[in-house]
């Protein structure tokens, strides 16, 4: 399923990766990995996940200055999984911008019960509200953010991981213009030259895959010049 949380794991011992990975898949999650730090950054930019778990010790960078480093151009969350265990380097790693800090070793439930509440958090904090809605619906679309689903008369619309998080952020605002520099700055954390047509080019997508017409605004309004607009159940 597209739709799963993308989660980009930066972790250099090869069988700890191993083991996350198996981990986090078998409850559902999408999972990028790497060993290098670089590579890391990298697949960030590329793949915009949810969540980055992120080992300290890394061969090429130490992972404190690739936390710095994402900080300049991204709010992804992060999740910091080290055997360093001294107040200091966890204090460091938060006051960075890491959301979280887990010391090695640790048990999977608290693994997978912080990083369940470091995405709920993320989703609060886009709603700027005490709770989550459990669906959202306008005309025949519905939208099931527990388990990123999107139906449409009843149909589930099978979108590519960007394009449900368009839709989700865009619904999570119904009945406001969301210009295309916060989509852009909310989707994927920065912006470069091509930034307004890649999101041209996902919401064309989105839109054929919704079943909107040309000129049709069942679901999403397109502000020319502006940005767009998800409809809400007044309009």
């Amino acid at each position: 399923m597209n739709n799963k949380y993308k989660i980009l794991l930066v972790e250099d011992e090869l069988n700890i990766c191993n083991f996350i990975r198996t981990v986090l898949e078998a409850n559902s999650y999408h999972i990028i990995d790497t060993q290098k730090a670089v590579t890391g950054l990298s697949l960030l930019k590329s793949h915009c996940p949810n969540l980055v778990i992120l080992d300290l010790g890394l061969p090429d960078m130490d992972g404190t200055d690739f936390i710095r480093e994402v900080r300049t151009f991204s709010n992804v969350p992060i999740l910091v999984l080290s055997a360093r265990s001294n107040e200091n380097d966890k204090i460091l790693a938060l006051d960075l911008g890491a959301n979280d800090y887990v010391t090695k070793p640790f048990g999977i439930g608290e693994l997978l019960a912080r990083v369940r509440a470091i995405l709920r958090t993320s989703r609060i904090q886009e709603l700027d509200a005490d709770s989550v809605p459990q669906n959202f619906t306008i005309n025949d679309l519905t939208i099931v953010y527990d388990t990123r689903k999107i139906t449409v008369a009843d149909q589930e619309i099978k979108l590519t991981q960007t394009e449900y998080n368009i839709v989700e952020l865009l619904s999570l605002h119904a009945g406001k213009v969301m210009t295309y520099s916060e989509i852009i700055h909310k989707i994927w954390g920065y912006s470069d030259f091509g930034s307004i047509k890649k999101l041209q080019v996902n919401m064309a997508n989105i839109r054929k895959k919704l079943g909107e017409k040309p000129g049709e605004n069942k679901y999403i309004l397109n502000e020319l010049g502006v940005g767009y607009r998800m409809n809400s159940a007044n309009d």
